[in-house]
């Protein structure tokens, strides 16, 4: 398989082309992606800036029928997306299909919200008549990572297109395939110009962010990328908008019931390979129930079957790149230098494949400081560490203490309770006696971070804000105004 650039409507190819290959079993190429440059950056954005100078002057009612007739066009594709998606970044094929359709989901909800939360407003007294118009911005440059491509793609380019901007998407060099087919398959429905893609890696991204027609920057991915992101903006005082990464802390209370909490706090942590922003990185549990939650965990960890993401009987897949594998794997090696009590768990179901992925076992770390690295950092990962401790005061204080501050979640048979800890953590969300939103969560909860997990919000009627400009008229009357 091989994937172009897309510009215009048209692909584009270049003279170098990259081989991908299956995180689960790397001695084969799922296929070849092209090598853009800043020259097809320059094209691209042209294209887009071209195409919004109409694009924006179409009716809503229009963006809206013609998003709605793609994402139809993408619900007949979606099991052959997932499949190039799940062989390019190792996520179950199930968990990726899933996905797509949860995407889906927030794009019709985006549809149902936008007419509202772009609606003009008009105020008149007296002395005069106020229009506030929401516009669009120009080219909004999209940069999505690799670990949940395609639903990350939908959630932003959704509310972008449907305030009237154009985009030109960079997807990741390690999971390219996927969003390129999602794009191109709702780009047929769009005017030239709209919807471009253009693949590559750091010159690509350099001249996308720097290039004075891209009026924003919505990028998610981790913190260190957004640093480079937000000086490259700076020259042209571009806007940014950022979902970054997260440390996300799930405090478990002394009256929860362990049967009902652990295996979705197991599942919280473990799903994905623990690959996704708002996945459990830290649990903190009272320490008389600390043993018996301990048991729990490892039971519950030590069932997964860690397999090739095509494998049916797979409950776990690959680390998605090399980077990332060993950047874990070296985690795991200072624990266990360290002197941590850690246990490697789950059932490796092609023993002879093993060397031949990015494979890892769920790991718990027990008795850990709450200041160790592996508590502090987001290790994006199969690991979790289990912290005890004595009050509620204690662990709201270890909780808020970080620098992240995207997910969270307190688990109690109490809801009143549960409420009262949620109301005084750091995050963006915290969730109640689950990990994750809800169907009425997604729609309504503005989906981002605080402190360094993220600038801006995804999902829910406030995220057209992020991608509008406002332009207000007044008109004065005659007489003493």
């Amino acid at each position: 398989m091989k994937v172009n650039l897309f510009i215009n409507n048209e692909d584009v190819t270049t003279e170098q082309y990259s081989e991908v290959r299956d995180p689960g079993r790397l001695n084969e190429v799922v296929g070849y992606i092209a090598n853009g440059d800043a020259s097809h950056i320059e094209r691209a954005v042209d294209a887009a800036h071209r195409a919004f100078l109409s694009w924006r002057q179409t009716s809503l009612e229009e963006r809206i029928s013609i998003l709605l007739a793609s994402a139809a066009e993408i619900e007949k594709n979606a099991y052959s997306i997932a499949q190039v998606t799940t062989k390019e970044n190792g996520i179950l094929l199930g968990r990726t299909i899933d996905e797509i359709k949860l995407g889906l989901m927030d794009l019709k909800n985006m549809a149902d919200m936008a007419p509202s939360a772009l609606q003009q407003r008009v105020t008149e007294d007296e002395s005069g008549w106020v229009s506030v118009v929401k516009r669009p911005m120009g080219v909004i440059a999209c940069i999505v990572p690799w670990n949940a491509p395609i639903i990350l793609t939908l959630q932003k380019i959704t509310p972008i297109l449907l305030a009237g901007n154009t985009i030109v998407v960079k997807p990741s060099p390690t999971a390219s395939m996927g969003v390129a087919a999602l794009l191109t398959t709702m780009a047929r429905f769009f005017p030239p110009g709209v919807i471009n893609v253009v693949l590559g890696g750091g010159e690509v991204g350099n001249a996308l962010t720097t290039h004075h027609l891209v009026r924003k920057i919505s990028f998610t991915g981790g913190g260190n990328t957004a640093v480079v992101i937000m000086k490259s903006a700076a020259d042209t005082l571009k806007g940014v908008h950022f979902e970054l990464g997260g440390n996300d802390p799930a405090i478990v209370l002394d009256d929860a019931d362990l049967n009902e909490v652990v295996p979705k706090i197991v599942e919280g942590a473990f799903r994905r390979t623990g690959q996704f922003c708002f996945a459990i990185k830290r649990v903190y549990v009272p320490s008389e129930m600390y043993e018996a939650f301990y048991e729990k965990v490892c039971e519950l960890a030590d069932a997964y079957k860690i397999g090739h993401p095509l494998n049916e009987e797979a409950t776990m897949g690959p680390i998605n790149n090399k980077l990332q594998y060993h950047r874990i794997s070296e985690l795991v090696e200072r624990l266990e230098h360290s002197g941590a009590n850690l246990v490697k768990l789950g059932k490796v179901l092609e023993p002879e494949n093993w060397d031949n992925g990015y494979y890892l076992q769920p790991v718990v770390v027990r008795d850990v400081d709450p200041n160790a690295e592996i508590v502090t950092c987001e290790q994006f990962g199969p690991v979790l560490p289990l912290i005890p401790y004595h009050t509620e005061e204690e662990v709201i204080h270890m909780a808020n203490n970080s620098e992240f501050g995207l997910g969270s979640s307190v688990w109690s048979s109490d809801f009143d309770r549960a409420l009262g800890v949620a109301n005084q953590i750091e995050a963006g969300m915290t969730f109640i006696n689950g990990h994750g939103q809800t169907p009425l969560g997604s729609k309504y909860i503005p989906f981002g971070g605080i402190k360094q997990s993220g600038i801006g919000r995804e999902k829910s009627i406030e995220v057209f804000d992020e991608f509008i400009e406002y332009h207000g008229i007044n008109f004065h009357k005659k007489g003493d105004n």
